[in-house]
């Protein structure tokens, strides 16, 4: 297996919005309505949406292959396009998603670290991100990785108040 990560531009707008939607709905749809999933689904990853968010200066998204077919993405944020006023020593892991069909393979893993390299990179003395309290397989994964609950923020999904747990990593 050959592992490949690929900064997206806006060429590949289209597929990060298939992606998008597909693992997202992979991961929520059954814990959530299907009237919450579709309001969210079509809020988050418009193709308008998602093309200012791929402009933003301070976001950068990137693909993770695996032999060549595209596995998941991940996005990370620093500075005032975090989610949460953290801090200009901050970075933000705001998405990380895989397909089901390549989970269990290491590649959150190999995601995490690209987002480690990216803060060691810019001087930053941690990151951070939003796990729903919900997703046990997740909160698990990134305790593993070395973070801890620092917070917790509501998520909305469509209209229901959901609770992200804030996790956060000390790099320095």
């Amino acid at each position: 297996m050959t592992i490949n990560i690929k900064k997206c531009t806006f060429d590949d707008l289209g597929l990060l919005q298939e992606i998008s939607v597909e693992t997202f709905n992979e991961t929520f749809k059954n814990q959530n309505s299907p009237k919450n999933m579709e309001v969210y689904l079509e809020k988050a990853f418009n193709l308008k949406q998602l093309e200012i968010e791929l402009s933003y200066i301070s976001s950068e998204f990137y693909f993770i292959y695996s032999t060549d077919v595209i596995a998941g993405y991940l996005k990370v944020n620093i500075n005032d396009t975090q989610s949460e006023k953290m801090g200009h020593n901050s970075l933000e892991v705001e998405r990380i998603y895989i397909r089901g069909e390549f989970h269990k393979q290491g590649l959150g893993s190999v995601l995490i670290h690209k987002a480690i390299e990216i803060a060691m990179k810019q001087n930053k003395e941690k990151i951070w991100l939003g796990v729903w309290e919900k997703n046990k397989n997740a909160i698990t994964f990134y305790e593993k990785m070395n973070f801890v609950q620092t917070g917790a923020h509501s998520f909305y999904m469509g209209d229901e108040e959901q609770i992200d747990i804030i996790m956060t990593k000390t790099l320095i």
